[in-house]
């Protein structure tokens, strides 16, 4: 099991970046593939993408491919999600979760990310 916690939203206008961060707690976590998700309002939750356990593998939702990108530092137990060339409809709450394979157990509270037209 490993807790995790998000930051880094914030609001941003269109065509801006953010960073968001997933501090997890636990010596496991190295061993978790990651994965990053968005809820937005009145809309079920959404894949945006994952990261492989040591880093070596990432996979995107066609609609932030290119934009998008995912890193991890595992001596930190910290993943990263780079949001760059924002549009309005990026506009969510966005959830880390850890997991084994593509099944994830372990889920964050959730950090709001607002873009504006």
């Amino acid at each position: 099991q490993v807790q995790l916690v998000e930051s880094g939203g914030g609001l941003v206008q269109a065509g801006g970046s953010l960073r968001l961060s997933c501090a997890a707690s636990g010596r496991t976590f190295s061993t978790y593939n990651m994965g990053w998700f968005r809820q937005a309002p009145g809309k079920e939750r959404e894949f945006v993408g994952r990261i492989s356990w040591s880093g070596g593998r990432t996979y995107y939702a066609d609609s932030v491919k290119g934009r998008f990108t995912i890193s991890r530092d595992n001596a930190k137990n910290v993943v990263y999600l780079q949001m760059n060339s924002l549009k309005p409809e990026d506009t969510a709450v966005y959830y880390c979760a850890a997991g084994i394979g593509n099944s994830y157990n372990n889920w964050g509270q959730g950090t709001q990310v607002t873009v504006s037209s």
